[in-house]
């Protein structure tokens, strides 16, 4: 067989038509955040952005399904972005800027189910986590700093350059990736949080403050959600958790092998 590169699938963030806009602003825009794209693809890895297919589309939902892509992708990555909506798993908005998108939302479930139901990896980023962990039953605190008391700071302005401690325990599979090391630094950029966890999930690491930061699903498929942005640690940094290791597990699980 010839060697090809890996084909990850990367879940489109969403701008949705503003009222009274006009051009791009009235159009709906898939995009993503250049770094996730750049950090995949930093191995030998293809990565494409997998559309969402909604009601003001042209194409008629009946011709395109999201099924569709697990046959030809390896793996799947859910970058981050707008918060999920409370209603996906039964409550409503604290206040109106925790909306979410619900869109995005259903979206990013059905592509998660299709490709666990396909066994194929797949790697949760911030968002992409929390998506994970709701898609499966679980909840999430809707507002970290208003809803934890003992919470510190998850959300700062600096954004990327934002960062705090997690720590796992000797038996997570984080362990196995950092030998001899029990923490690190993470680039921390989200105000919600896991909260009840979902069916199968574990948790594989916390904030000092008690906050999940990292689940992995038991058995298989590969399903592991980080709520930290490893996208956004510069290789070589002696300040924040290598995320080498994670990329090199995610995609060893997207060729197939033990993880």
């Amino acid at each position: 067989m010839s060697w090809r590169p890996l084909r990850i699938g990367l879940s489109a963030r969403i701008y949705h038509p503003q009222a009274g806009a006009t051009g791009l602003q009235s159009k709906s825009l898939h995009y993503l955040e250049q770094s996730v794209a750049h950090w995949a693809m930093s191995r030998d890895v293809m990565v494409l952005m997998i559309p969402a297919v909604s009601g003001d589309g042209l194409v008629n939902r009946s011709s395109i399904r999201l099924s569709d892509y697990p046959q030809y992708l390896d793996g799947l990555i859910l970058q981050g972005g707008a918060d999920i909506n409370p209603q996906s798993y039964g409550e409503e908005p604290l206040h109106p800027d925790w909306a979410g998108d619900m869109v995005r939302d259903a979206y990013e479930m059905e592509l998660l189910h299709e490709f666990m139901e396909a066994g194929k990896a797949v790697l949760g980023i911030c968002r992409g986590a929390q998506l994970i962990n709701v898609a499966l039953g679980g909840t999430l605190y809707q507002d970290i700093a208003t809803q934890i008391e003992t919470a510190t700071t998850h959300l700062h302005a600096n954004y990327d350059r934002h960062s705090h401690a997690v720590e796992w325990s000797s038996d997570a599979g984080l362990a196995k990736l950092y030998p001899g090391v029990s923490s690190g630094q993470v680039v921390s950029i989200h105000h919600q949080a896991i909260k009840s966890l979902g069916r199968g999930l574990q948790v594989e690491a916390r904030s000092e403050d008690g906050v999940i930061e990292a689940v992995r699903l038991q058995g298989k498929p590969y399903v592991l959600g980080l709520q930290w942005h490893p996208e956004f640690h510069p290789p070589g940094s002696a300040d924040l958790l290598d995320s080498a290791p994670l990329l090199e597990e995610f995609l060893n699980a997207a060729r197939g092998r033990r993880w």
